[in-house]
């Protein structure tokens, strides 16, 4: 085999796969049992030992107070962003979370040896690189820990791979000559995507992407658990973890049961150790108890269409991936929604590693050439004088990227500037995600007069670069944001997208009121002065003109009113004109004078 060796890992929130490129071509890698689907479960026991997989899930009847699970609802989390999990949760001195003393990163990293144990024995050689998928809609500290994660299992992560553009690798392998528009609807177990991408020649370029770190199948099994538990009269909440993990279990087998034939019945006896459930369910009492769920995808579906400005219509195809993909009620509504039936190409399980393979594959130099366009999907930006927004990239821009603007101080002898960076849709910097927080020094200076350049830097892992630079100096100062200093989850992603429609008018009102504001605030003193000292530079009419324009300005102020303050300042820096010119004028004949 020629090229570098480079795994391919779809870290899952249920599932996990590893592959690799072998005689140029994609294979996904089994493990002894020949299953290329290991559960993304780790049990610890007490003096230290530590099972992955299935050998896990084993433990966990008897033993569930160990036995971790979907942890990839907590990597890169804050503590208190999560309600419940599968074990109890402690904050960590950095306000992060730890579960049974280990962080998420560290929970992870026995997965991703396990991943990296199994391509090793089916390999015969040893395995260091990596490429390894996330959600699209990981945020910034979510990315930067799964990568982590690898780093602690051994791999050097080469590059973070968004899954709904992994699960497009996989699908246009053999169209690579074809122009096409696809939409991938990924639901897995705790995870939701949908991007949008279009591919021509190799390239694939994500047009918008939209999804929920917190829907997935764990959240329909838990709906089916409850079910169950209350038509049989039990209290689900009220039972204790080994008894609550029953019930999971059988939910899951349920669920799976009915994705393949119309009736199923919930069995679990004694799973409490006295009661015992038996309970005749349909597929169509899954569909309900699904529907609201499926809503919470279609929401996303609406939303991704409208960021990538294309219509159902001018898809060529809608693939499904994620395990949770294979209900008929979900391939129904997707079907409906779309207008078309789904493509079912994919593997629901495999996709993802596979497309993580392909791409593994073109980076080691064994699989021809593609380049991946994938995006940021909210913008990024920094507070600025007034408390306003400024964004640097807006949501949707084709990463890598980078972008940068020139600021300036706000005071004479200021000596540093502090840089708030944000994520969000609002005008006004109060209402988006503060991600970081430093103070840039730089040579003090007149009012305006000082120049510090700023520029934002997402590398292909969407991982967030800031640098500050004096341009007096050429003194640098670089952060990488590496974990978000707030909650960050999908559900509220959603929210402030939508408030920032909901709230636009106002919102806008309010950027041009604080921006008229500040500059009221410049002019007024300005003007002042110069007619106390040079108003006989003006005729009497123009100097009351520029009188009226200021006191316009100053009751537009005290009204509080955006649109008039705009035209009133408006008003005044025109009045005033004749004024500057007149003073600059002055101001060079005394230069003159001074010289000779």
């Amino acid at each position: 085999m020629t090229g570098e060796l480079i795994l391919g890992i779809d870290l899952g929130t249920t599932n996990s796969a590893v592959g690799a490129v072998e005689s140029g071509f994609p294979i996904l890698l089994a493990d002894a049992d020949g299953r290329r689907i290991t559960p993304s479960a780790v049990w610890y026991g007490d003096a230290g030992q530590v099972e992955v997989g299935r050998k896990a899930l084993r433990r966990r009847p008897a033993d569930p107070g160990r036995v971790i699970t979907s942890v990839k609802r907590l990597i890169g989390r804050r503590y208190g962003d999560e309600e419940s999990f599968c074990v109890p949760m402690k904050p960590a001195p950095d306000g992060g979370i730890t579960v049974l003393d280990r962080s998420p990163e560290e929970v992870s990293s026995e997965i991703l040896k396990e991943l990296k144990r199994i391509a090793e024995s089916r390999l015969e050689r040893e395995a260091s690189k990596a490429v390894i998928t996330v959600p699209a809609y990981f945020n910034d500290a979510q990315r930067a820990a799964t990568k982590r994660a690898g780093e602690l299992a051994g791999l050097e992560v080469v590059r973070i791979l968004s899954e709904p553009t992994a699960a497009a690798l996989a699908y246009g392998l053999d169209k690579l000559e074809e122009r096409s528009r696809v939409a991938v609807y990924d639901l897995g177990g705790g995870t939701f995507d949908l991007s949008v991408l279009e591919m021509q020649d190799g390239v694939f370029q994500v047009l918008a992407t939209r999804g929920d770190t917190r829907l997935g199948g764990d959240d329909l099994d838990l709906a089916l658990a409850r079910h169950g538990a209350e038509r049989g009269g039990i209290d689900f909440d009220s039972l204790d973890d080994s008894a609550k993990v029953r019930l999971l279990e059988e939910a899951e087998r349920v669920k799976c049961a009915l994705s393949d034939r119309g009736e199923e019945t919930f069995r679990a006896p004694f799973f409490d150790g006295v009661h015992s459930l038996e309970v005749p369910l349909t597929a169509a009492d899954l569909g309900k108890l699904a529907k609201p769920w499926i809503a919470r995808t279609l929401t996303c579906c609406r939303q991704a269409l409208a960021d990538a400005g294309t219509e159902t219509s001018a898809l060529d195809a809608v693939i499904l991936v994620g395990g949770s993909t294979r209900i008929p009620a979900v391939r129904q509504a997707v079907a409906e929604f779309f207008g078309r039936e789904p493509d079912l190409s994919q593997h629901p399980d495999e996709a993802i590693a596979l497309g993580a393979t392909i791409q593994a594959g073109v980076l080691g130099g064994t699989l021809r050439k593609m380049v991946l366009l994938d995006v940021t999907p909210l913008s990024l930006g920094v507070e600025t004088f007034g408390g306003l927004m400024n964004v640097l990239i807006p949501r949707n821009t084709t990463i890598p990227c980078k972008a940068g603007e020139m600021f300036t101080n706000a005071a004479a002898g200021q000596a540093s500037m502090r840089l708030r960076v944000l994520q969000g849709e609002r005008e006004m910097a109060r209402d988006n995600w503060e991600l970081g927080l430093f103070d840039v020094p730089f040579e003090p200076a007149p009012k305006g007069q000082a120049r510090v350049g700023v520029q934002f830097r997402i590398d292909e892992n969407g991982i967030l670069e800031v640098l500050a630079r004096d341009t007096t100096t050429g003194r640098d100062t670089v952060v990488e944001i590496r974990s978000a200093a707030i909650d960050v989850d999908d559900e509220a992603v959603e929210r402030m997208v939508g408030e920032s429609v909901e709230h636009a008018f106002d919102d806008m009102a309010e950027r041009i009121f604080t921006e008229a504001r500040l500059k009221a605030e410049e002019l007024l003193p300005a003007v002042d002065q110069a007619l106390a000292t040079a108003g006989e530079l003006v005729p009497a009419d123009e100097r009351a003109e520029i009188e009226a324009a200021a006191a316009e300005v100053r009751k537009a102020l005290a009204d509080g009113q955006p649109n008039p303050l705009k035209a009133a300042v408006q008003r005044l820096d025109k009045a005033t004109e004749a004024l500057a010119a007149a003073l600059v004028e002055r101001a060079m004949e005394q230069a003159l004078e001074r010289r000779m």
